[in-house]
């Protein structure tokens, strides 16, 4: 069974600062979302990698790459004005039915294991999200105060979310809810059932300075 990769890089990064957005910022000396890029490269050589930027970043992304001499191979699409119109338009240029992984590009970090456990799963059950427990307490909020969860029935969701591209195509026939948070969320609307997989402490989202520095130790440690 084919594979195919998209790597949904739409943020503005404004809780991270800078002049530019956090997946153009540098880790190690190399644009953030090319470390997201190489993982899904060296996981699968032959895997067809489609990026999907906003429009006005796309001549920077080019430029990016020249300049620091990454020469990956991947297509570049424009995205929408929210992840759901990205993660679609990415969609339109995916031939055929292939397992089709979806990831943040502000995740650098994804182990070949972790992509290779969720393609795996996929291509047996349709679908595969990788999860993490939750470790800290947390409690819901409403208009009438809060009440505490229990974290043992709660999950850390990451990407890639890896699906047939034939459900994710069901999926984005949907209609655009601002409820959309992943890829998953949407597939459930179908009726699917969505298969977890166990996800990686390392496969950080970086949202913040702090968690730059993190992923900075990472690397530093080999981990």
């Amino acid at each position: 069974m084919s594979r195919a990769t998209l790597i949904v890089a739409g943020g503005t990064g404004t809780r991270f600062g800078g002049s530019i957005p956090k997946q153009f910022q540098l880790l190690r000396g190399r644009p953030l979302l090319s470390w997201a890029v190489e993982a899904f490269h060296v996981s699968d050589p032959e895997m067809p990698i489609v990026v999907v930027l906003p429009e006005p970043h796309i001549d920077l992304w080019r430029t990016l790459c020249i300049g620091h001499g990454f020469h990956v191979p991947h297509a570049v699409v424009a995205g929408g004005t929210e992840r759901f119109h990205s993660v679609k338009a990415g969609l339109g240029t995916v031939q055929g039915d292939p397992v089709l992984a979806v990831h943040d590009g502000v995740r650098p970090l994804p182990s070949a294991e972790l992509i290779a456990r969720c393609f795996t799963q996929a291509e047996d059950q349709g679908s595969a999200i990788p999860v993490m427990p939750v470790t800290f307490s947390v409690r819901e909020v409403d208009t009438d105060g809060s009440r505490s969860l229990d974290r043992a029935r709660l999950r850390n969701v990451q990407t890639p979310q890896c699906f047939r591209a034939s459900i994710l195509r069901e999926a984005f026939a949907l209609p655009y809810d601002p409820a959309f948070t992943d890829e998953a969320t949407l597939v459930e609307r179908t009726g699917r059932r969505v298969h977890l997989v166990e996800g990686e402490e390392r496969n950080i989202k970086v949202t913040t300075p702090l968690d730059m520095r993190v992923a900075n130790l990472i690397l530093e440690a080999g981990s």
